[in-house]
């Protein structure tokens, strides 16, 4: 791990300028915290705000800046209307919006380069983004470097950055199904009920919306503490208030990419 910490160190310093893109996430967090501990390098984190992506994690990776007085900037987006439909190609042209929007930044802004924190895992699952990022000449160091998820979380942990045991969060366009014409009304109530269940005590969680059903997946462990729950019905009360008919518990759990298509 120690080499491979060295090797990515050695790709940041030879990029030298560059914009982080900052989700707020496990992987971006460390990539901006440890260009940031490196010395001669021209960097900003650079986050950008959807409709699409939760506003905690937007409110979350402000405070990881600014906690460790990183250089940081939220861009504005609209919802891209080639994704509205939400089509299969949807994290493809999604990445390809995003992040031509973050050349134009660091065009703008005397950055030379753009890199984002895909890292090592994420070659063997289905992420279709990676092409855009491949055509638009985007650089992932945490790859490059051959960092695993679980190599990330523990380098974050001996840092002492709380971070490192974070829940993926994923945008919200990942709870509703493709081919789906997506309203700002459908992810707000994703969102509500999402930010609910975590402040019950159910990190993780995920809401998968198909119409007015509610398709709850918690982690392994939270599923008999869901059913079992005394405040089961205040629950049931609360998300049904949100705006679903009908909630569902989903017995397999959470598991990333369950409504991708099988590959």
């Amino acid at each position: 791990m120690d080499k491979k910490k060295e090797k990515l160190d050695n790709i940041l310093t030879e990029l030298k300028s560059f914009v982080v893109a900052f989700s707020g996430g496990v992987d971006s967090s460390f990539l901006l915290y440890r260009a940031h501990a490196l010395k001669n390098i021209n960097m900003i984190g650079v986050t950008i705000r959807t409709p699409y992506i939760p506003d905690v994690e937007i409110n979350e990776s402000v405070e990881f800046a600014k906690t460790h007085g990183i250089n940081h900037r939220i861009i504005e987006l609209s919802f891209p209307e080639s994704i509205r439909d939400n089509p299969v190609d949807r994290c493809y042209k999604c990445k390809k919006t995003l992040f031509t929007e973050l050349l134009s930044f660091a065009s703008e802004n005397g950055y030379r380069y753009i890199i984002d924190g895909t890292n090592a895992d994420d070659m063997s699952v289905y992420r279709p983004g990676l092409k855009a990022l491949d055509e638009l000449n985007v650089r992932s160091p945490l790859r490059e470097a051959g960092l695993t998820k679980k190599e990330i979380r523990e380098m974050l942990r001996e840092e002492g950055l709380s971070v490192w045991d974070k829940p993926a969060m994923a945008c919200m366009l990942t709870r509703i199904p493709y081919n789906t014409m997506v309203d700002e009304g459908m992810l707000k109530m994703i969102e509500q009920a999402e930010s609910y269940l975590r402040e019950k005590g159910y990190p993780g969680v995920r809401v998968r919306i198909h119409g007015d059903l509610a398709r709850i997946e918690c982690l392994p462990g939270d599923l008999v503490k869901m059913v079992q729950n005394p405040d089961r019905e205040l629950i049931i009360k609360n998300l049904k208030k949100i705006g679903f008919r009908y909630l569902s518990l989903d017995l397999e759990g959470y598991r990333s990419g369950s409504s991708d298509p099988e590959i």
